[in-house]
């Protein structure tokens, strides 16, 4: 049996599960240190990055070794209160951008075609005359 399964961890895994947690509803006055103590419970953390701008305050991104580690995480902070706030924890859907740019210039290449067409069919009614 390899280390992969261990810790009651399953093989298979829902496909938006990955190691980047996004956090929201934080306290804007947390630290480093205390995100690290919180989310550091679920195991090894290769990175935080704490919103900072106007924006972002509130928000973070938490970074972990293992996929396991994360989803535990996700499961057990969810809803969880820090210094009077519910956590909002969600896996982080880094193509979630990608699609909507696709999505845009899609609609745009089927706007095209549709001018493009709808030209050529005019062309063909005034040829029929």
């Amino acid at each position: 049996m390899s280390l992969a399964y261990g810790k009651g961890r399953s093989g298979q895994l829902p496909p938006n599960v990955n190691r980047i947690l996004l956090v929201k509803n934080l306290p804007f006055k947390i630290t480093s240190e205390e995100m690290y103590d919180l989310f550091g419970r679920y195991g090894a953390i290769r990175q935080i990055r704490i919103g900072t701008a106007q924006k972002t305050r509130g928000t973070a991104f938490v970074v972990y070794e293992d996929i396991y580690d994360a989803k535990e995480a996700c499961s057990h902070l969810q809803g969880f209160n820090v210094m009077g706030r519910y956590l909002v924890v969600l896996y982080y859907q880094t193509n979630y951008k990608a699609k909507k740019v696709d999505l845009l210039k899609e609609e745009e290449r089927v706007e095209r075609l549709r001018r493009q067409y709808k030209s050529m069919s005019n062309e063909d009614e005034d040829g029929l005359d």
